[in-house]
This record gives C-alpha cells, sequence and structure tokens, in this order.
C-alpha cells in the first residue's frame, strides 16, 4: 500500500471518527494522517496467500485471523496502522465498543511495497514493537521468495530470521509453521 498525507494534527479521537466514517482507510501517526492507497496484484495475491494459510491452520484454535481492514493501535493511542495480516490469540481486546481497532496482536504481517518499505521496517516496527503482546513481525517481499520472521525473545529482544524458496518458518503459536512456497504460491511464476 501506498501512503499520502490526508490532514495534519488531528486528534486520535477525531482520527477514528473521520476514519470510521471515510471511504478508504488512513493509518495515524502522532497526529498525522495518512491515506492508504490500493495494492498491486502481487501484493493482494501474497495477503489472500497468508490470509488463507494462517486461517486454516489456526481454524480449530484460540488465535483469530484479520486481513488487512483490522486497525492496530498502540497503547498511547498516538498511532493507529492497518497491518496486511493480523493475528491475535488468547482474546482478541479492542479499543471501544466498535471492536474494529485491536490493541493484542499476536502477529503482524506486512507485505513490503516499494513506497512504504522503508516505514514497515522502521517507525512502523518500532510501533509494533511497543505491542505488549506482539511476538512475530513478519516482513514479507513481493519480487523475490523472501521472508523475515522477527521474533519477540522472552527478555524482550527481538531475533531475525530469513526464510526463503524451499524453507519453512515456526510461529511460535499453536505450533505453526509456513511453506515459504505456499506464501508465494501463484504470485512469482505469472
Amino acid at each position: 500500500m501506498t501512503a499520502a498525507t490526508a490532514a495534519p494534527a488531528m486528534s486520535p479521537q477525531d482520527y477514528l471518527a473521520f476514519d470510521r466514517s471515510a471511504e478508504g482507510k488512513h493509518e495515524y501517526w502522532h497526529g498525522e494522517v495518512f491515506a492508504m492507497t490500493g495494492a498491486s496484484r502481487r501484493h493482494n495475491l501474497l495477503v489472500a496467500n497468508i490470509v488463507r494459510l494462517l486461517g486454516n491452520a489456526l481454524l480449530d484454535g484460540p488465535c483469530e485471523v484479520y486481513p488487512s481492514d483490522m486497525r492496530v493501535a498502540a497503547a498511547s493511542g498516538e498511532v493507529f496502522t492497518y497491518p496486511d495480516v493480523t493475528v491475535a490469540c488468547e482474546g482478541a481486546r479492542f479499543s471501544d465498543d466498535a471492536q474494529d481497532t485491536l490493541t493484542n496482536p499476536s502477529v503482524v504481517v506486512e507485505v513490503l511495497s516499494p513506497s512504504t518499505e522503508a516505514y514497515d521496517r522502521g517507525k512502523k516496527f518500532e510501533h509494533y514493537r511497543g505491542l505488549e503482546g506482539l511476538r512475530h513481525y513478519v516482513l514479507v517481499a513481493q519480487e523475490y521468495a523472501l521472508v523475515e520472521l522477527y521474533t519477540r525473545r522472552p527478555d524482550g529482544t527481538w531475533t531475525l530470521s530469513d526464510h526463503r524458496a524451499g524453507d519453512t518458518l515456526s510461529l511460535e503459536i499453536s505450533g505453526l509453521t509456513l511453506a515459504v512456497d505456499d506464501v508465494y504460491r501463484r504470485v512469482l511464476s505469472t
């Protein structure tokens, strides 16, 4: 997705009211609002594959899988984002009764785009690291088969492991594993 500035200096409450009534999605970063624009074919296929794979793997467990329409909020209420895929385990918690703003994701997945890659790796990852229950941050390349898995260790530090074609990555939720080839199914071949 591509971000473009929509309106500066908005309060978190005004942002939520605006975003809930807007036609498109908007992210919020300390008073700045960014309109989220459409995604490429590859981006959409990757997101669909990941939602399907995670959803099927976690179907009978305690986790819920959300596509890119689930907003995620920082505890401070100063940052709101729309990850490409989000998983909540141990009971999804929301910022209010609207249940459209998740506060306790276990896994966040971002498919990298040229226009947002620096943000996804930088400020956005900084925001996600502040989410107490987050165990995994997953970055998925579009142009070639590469899944970067950041895992929070018990001491709060993060480790990175790279996974390429033919590899399988393991997430520490419900014994979940994903084959990289399945993530990229029909994405790079056409």
